[in-house]
Formats: C-alpha cells, sequence, structure tokens
C-alpha cells in the first residue's frame, strides 16, 4: 500500500557520503530516494550542502532508485529557467526515473543575493510562474516568456527526456496544499495531516501520487538516539513560520535554544526498538501518503540500515508495495 524511501540530507553528509548511503539504502530494501537541495545547513553542527545537480548526477549511476529532489526552490537563487535545465539532465540521468519537488522555499536558502524576501503568497505566485516557464522548457520548444516575476528569452532545451519532467509541489498549510493540488504533478510534505491531503486532493490532486519523510534517530539506546538527534536537527522541533523567514544558521542555533531534548524525544523514533519506527510509518500511511521516506540522524549510518532490513522492514512487508523499483 505504501511505498518506503530514504530521504538523504544534504545539510548533514557530503557529496561522497550521500552517495554510500544511497547504494546501503538500495541494498536494505528501500525502494526510492528523496534528497535535499540546499544551500546552507540549518545550523552549523550539520555542517555540510553539496550541490544537489551534481549529487544527482553521481547517483544515477550508483542506484536504479528513483530520485525525488525534497525541495528544490526554482524561483529565487536559480532562474526556473536554469532549474528546468538541470531537471531535464537528472532526468535523463536517472533514465526518466526523476521527479521534480519544488516549494516556495526558506531565506535561509534564497536570500543570498541579497533581494528583499517575498512574502508567503508572492512566494506561492512565483512558484506557479517558474512551474509554468519549466514545462514550457520541457515541451522542446523555443521559449519567450514575459511575466509578472520572469522573464525568458529565445530559450531552448536541447537535452530532454522522453516526457516532461514530473513536478511535485511542497505544501504544509491549506493555501500551498490547495496551490499543489491545482499545479502539481503529486504533493511533498512532512506532516501526517488527513486533511492537507483532503485540500490538495479537492483542489485537484485527486488520483495524483503523494509523498512525505520524517525523521530518525537508530542508536544503541534511546537517550544516545534523543542526544544526537536534539544535537543535529533541533530546528525540526521549531513552530510556525519560522523555518521560511530566518536567514542564516546562526539564527537558526539562537532559536533552537528553545528546543528541549524531551520536545525531540516526543517527536521522532528513537533508539534501538524497532516499534516506534514501524508505527511512524503506519501513521503516515494511515494518513494516506502514497511515498515515505525515513531519513536517519547522525554519522552511524551503515548499522542504521542493518537494523532497517533486519528489523523494521519485516514488520512493514505487508504495507509496502515494489513499485519504487520500476524505471
Amino acid at each position: 500500500m505504501v511505498s518506503i524511501g530514504y530521504f538523504l540530507s544534504s545539510e548533514e553528509h557530503g557529496p561522497r557520503e550521500l552517495v554510500r548511503q544511497a547504494r546501503w539504502a538500495e541494498e536494505a530494501g528501500f525502494e526510492r530516494l528523496w534528497i535535499s537541495d540546499h544551500y546552507h545547513p540549518w545550523n552549523r553542527e550539520q555542517g555540510n550542502s553539496p550541490f544537489v545537480w551534481s549529487v544527482i548526477g553521481a547517483l544515477s549511476e550508483v542506484t536504479s532508485l528513483p530520485i525525488t529532489t525534497a525541495v528544490t526552490c526554482p524561483t529565487v537563487r536559480i532562474h526556473p529557467a536554469v532549474v528546468a535545465q538541470a531537471a531535464a539532465t537528472a532526468a535523463v540521468q536517472c533514465r526518466g526515473g526523476f521527479t521534480l519537488g519544488v516549494g516556495s522555499g526558506e531565506a535561509l536558502n534564497e536570500h543570498i543575493f541579497g533581494d528583499p524576501w517575498p512574502s508567503a503568497p508572492e512566494r506561492l505566485d512565483m512558484l506557479e510562474e517558474a512551474v509554468e516557464i519549466m514545462r514550457a522548457l520541457w515541451t522542446g520548444e523555443e521559449v519567450s516568456h514575459r511575466g509578472e516575476h520572469y522573464a525568458v528569452e529565445n530559450a531552448r532545451l536541447y537535452t530532454l527526456p522522453p516526457a516532461p519532467v514530473p513536478v511535485y509541489v511542497s505544501a504544509f498549510g491549506p493555501k500551498a496544499a490547495e496551490v499543489a493540488g491545482r499545479i502539481g504533478d503529486g504533493l511533498c510534505s512532512t506532516m501526517p495531516d488527513p486533511s492537507l491531503l483532503e485540500k490538495f486532493r479537492a483542489a485537484g490532486g485527486e488520483g495524483k501520487p503523494t509523498q512525505a519523510g520524517f525523521k530518525v534517530c537508530h542508536a544503541r539506546t534511546a537517550e544516545e538516539g534523543v542526544k544526537t538527534a536534539h544535537r543535529l536537527w533541533a530546528n525540526e522541533q521549531l513552530p510556525g513560520e519560522l523555518a521560511q523567514v530566518l536567514p542564516t544558521p546562526r539564527h537558526f542555533e539562537q532559536a533552537s535554544t528553545l528546543v528541549t531534548e524531551e520536545m525531540v524525544a516526543s517527536a521522532l523514533p528513537v533508539g534501538p526498538d524497532p516499534e516506534p519506527y514501524v508505527k511512524a510509518v503506519r501513521e503516515y500511511a494511515d494518513a494516506g501518503y502514497d511515498e515515505v521516506y525515513v531519513s536517519q540522524i547522525g554519522p552511524d549510518q551503515e548499522r542504521f540500515f542493518a537494523f532497517w532490513a533486519d528489523r523494521v522492514a519485516p514488520s512493514l512487508s505487508h504495507a509496502t508495495t515494489a513499485a519504487g523499483g520500476a524505471r
């Protein structure tokens, strides 16, 4: 019923390590991959931010798993015409098994040129126009465009996959879910919230694929897992719109001092017991997601994959599909 993928964290791992993790993920039975697209990590403890398009090229040579960016912002830091070229090339490299996940972005990654950070409604408008431009370019025709936010002149892509790149739109609230249903080929989120999926489907997303991901921290003890998750990803527990408006890793570190280890312990599976991991996957499956992606926090990646294959996957086998391995 639900396909299980692995979420590669570009904030926490360098490019060569991400490639190793993709191989381990496929060997452990994961059926697909998410990969984050960031210019900065959320905090300096995470410590990485490789260029996602270079990493995807390497991934395409070592794994047969489908890949989705989770998510790319095609509006400020990189012009949508350039993202269209990058995504088309990635789809060719991945033999069609590539999906462009897009979102309205965060100041953390997108403000680096010093432009004003737009409001959330304006960012969604920019995202709609960006998707329109990219889809026009994926036809292989020459495109000229003068819109409210972007200009394109005499642009044409010559390296194209056999079919246009699927675009899945990220949503965490009702307005974004409505946009995702209206313009997206699918939905990306991190919330096991059935009402979000209902909003997406009511806006035009009925029958379209849905993806969601969450973090875990397998460790020898629950206490060790909590400490590692708190050290690296306390920012995950920040409320409201802080993740969209704080501009630097330093600001996220300051805000994350408000997040306690107890908050982290109650928010994600940690430690050696497989049951919390199984329960978390089922929560997303029960909410209605088609694909669920899991990301292990911390350096002990190889042991996590063995734990997942030996102790978690058998309990999930009745709820998973093998659909993700097909190209």
